[in-house]
């Protein structure tokens, strides 16, 4: 079985033709916008170095920038970076993230030509207030016809979305989720706001015109939408920012807590699952609860939060991984 590597080349920032409200890329990747192409091959051998050469799929990732607002001329330096790797097999394409409305038939065949095979758009929402409140600069219109093209074209689209921007409710966050599956989408991305220091949502939150998520709702809210992808059989490729210690602790003003959040969500997506097993006979019987492996941990729960909650109506439980049992689904033994 194939596993899958990204290396990641943060480029922030980069020609990025709007500042959304919730943005600041320099902190949170903790790069600026200075580029050393040196630096970026250093980077690529680097974690080449560390990963398995044996049934591994590896792709070279541009984030953090509006990677096709950026002139052509520069588009092609940095997907050149990538020719050598891929002609001589060590790496299988590119990934890149930009904006919808940085998308045309003219943008799409150079990134063929130079193997971009991933395309990520940052959708954030597809509620139009929410994208006006966002100072996004783009409608849902414009996903929609990126994603189309996309897709079209033969490329993996994938539409990152987040959760508590300002104008957002859970029910406006499903309804993005749903399109997103309607659009066409492969993968996508669940990024609950934060409040990042010196950003336009910054000044909003200390003017009192702008409440933060909590950690609770942020964790309820994406569970909600993860079950969506989850239904339409669409990959979520990460769930909540990368939890680096700088950007919690020193830049981060206020919203959810990063730490372990993927677990904590998953923790709950287990827990919509696993509290139909209670009935009012619970409490004299005993449960075998088998699932995959790579759910086990999340089954039982952070903290084991699930099989504590679950010890409260049974009399004994027991959680196993079963090589036979796919994705979400479990299967329970009652001894």
């Amino acid at each position: 079985m194939l596993r899958h590597y990204n290396i990641p080349i943060f480029i922030p920032e980069r020609a990025c033709p709007f500042q959304c409200i919730y943005c600041n890329q320099q902190k949170i990747t903790g790069k600026d916008a200075a580029i050393d192409f040196d630096e970026i091959k250093n980077t690529i051998n680097q974690h080449l170095e560390s990963i398995p050469k044996e049934n591994s799929e590896i792709q070279i990732a541009f984030f953090g920038g509006t990677f096709t607002a950026m002139p052509i001329e520069e588009q092609i330096d940095f997907l050149k970076l990538a020719s050598p790797y891929i002609k001589d097999g060590t790496i299988t394409g590119i990934r890149i993230s930009t904006r919808p409305d940085n998308i045309d038939q003219n943008i799409l065949d150079i990134l063929k030509k130079y193997g971009v095979t991933h395309i990520e758009l940052g959708a954030q929402s597809l509620d139009d207030e929410v994208l006006i409140k966002s100072h996004r600069g783009h409608d849902y219109n414009a996903v929609a016809k990126a994603s189309e093209l996309i897709n079209k074209n033969g490329f993996t689209l994938g539409l990152q979305m987040m959760i508590g921007l300002p104008g957002d409710t859970l029910e406006k966050s499903k309804e993005t989720a749903h399109k997103i599956v309607q659009l066409g989408a492969k993968e996508t991305r669940i990024y609950p706001t934060l409040i990042i220091k010196d950003t336009s949502l910054d000044t909003l939150y200390k003017r009192g015109n702008y409440k933060a998520i909590s950690t609770d709702e942020a964790i309820r809210q994406s569970a909600e939408v993860y079950n969506i992808f989850e239904a339409a059989d669409i990959k979520v490729l990460r769930i909540g920012l990368y939890p680096d210690d700088n950007l919690m602790e020193n830049e981060v003003t206020a919203g959810p807590d990063m730490y372990n959040f993927k677990e904590k969500v998953m923790t709950q997506v287990w827990w919509q699952k696993l509290q139909s097993l209670i009935t009012e006979e619970s409490n004299n019987q005993r449960i075998k609860i088998s699932v995959a492996a790579k759910q086990l941990n999340y089954a039982i729960g952070y903290e084991a939060k699930n099989r504590k909650l679950l010890f409260e109506s049974f009399h004994r439980i027991k959680f196993y991984a079963d090589s036979n049992i796919k994705k979400l689904e479990y299967h329970v033994d009652y001894y």
